[in-house]
């Protein structure tokens, strides 16, 4: 089975062909282009030089959060229309899953980090264990030091994953938590890892497009802008 999957949940975008798991082809930028300018080109040139076609991907991917508000709607806009277009089925996988996904081979904990500003992170924690994971945390939006609190208690060598992983490796090793920090090739998000993640949710996770959504996790600054001027024009 060939899974497309698109990520675009941070800075770089990215996009990967994955048969029964294994990665066929892949494509990744990080120029600071926007990823509405980057995307579907590098998708084509990825398909065209693997002399591959949209018709013969069998289901399509999305990062669909946690991660940046308007990088994960320009991905999942993306899947949508490739999805719908060609009447494919799409699998939604978590951001954090998707980066811990490469660094299954290990054996231990892998924590998966993104930097969420306001002294938070987007956090899930997984086991690493014979080339699988088992998740351990749900994804969640969490401060530095609820982090380090609960992932004390975890048994096993730390592996921290993610464009936040300078940060909650920093932080936990202030706090006496022995970790390390993932090589660099396999920190930061790629579509390979949601490739890889989807083609363990197939079929019982898959969705049509209509029904493939973003997960935020929290509000976003605009919205959160909001409520507190609506809170206040109550007072």
């Amino acid at each position: 089975m060939k899974i497309l999957a698109l990520e675009t949940s941070a800075k770089a975008a990215s996009c990967a062909v994955v048969e029964d798991g294994v990665p066929l082809a892949a494509a990744w930028q990080c120029t600071g282009l926007t990823h509405s300018r980057t995307l579907l080109p590098m998708v084509e040139d990825m398909l065209k030089n693997s002399e591959m076609q949209l018709a013969e991907i069998d289901a399509l991917a999305a990062a669909v959060g946690p991660g940046s508000f308007t990088g994960l709607r320009i991905g999942a806009a993306a899947v949508k229309g490739l999805a719908w277009a060609s009447e494919k089925p799409c699998i939604p996988v978590s951001t954090l899953e998707g980066m811990a996904w490469p660094l299954a081979h290990l054996q231990g904990i892998i924590v998966c980090a993104m930097d969420a500003r306001r002294k938070q992170i987007y956090n899930a924690v997984f086991r690493a264990e014979g080339g699988t994971l088992t998740r351990l945390r749900p994804d969640r939006a969490i401060s530095l030091e609820e982090a380090a609190d609960d992932i004390r208690s975890l048994d096993g060598p730390l592996t921290i994953v993610g464009d936040g992983a300078a940060l909650c490796c920093g932080f936990l090793t202030e706090q006496g938590i022995s970790c390390q920090m993932a090589p660099v090739h396999l920190r930061m998000q790629s579509a390979v890892g949601v490739g890889m993640a989807a083609a363990r949710l197939w079929p019982q996770n898959a969705v049509s497009a209509q029904e493939l959504t973003p997960v935020y996790l929290r509000l976003s600054q605009a919205e959160r802008e909001r409520l507190a001027r609506i809170q206040e024009q109550k007072k």
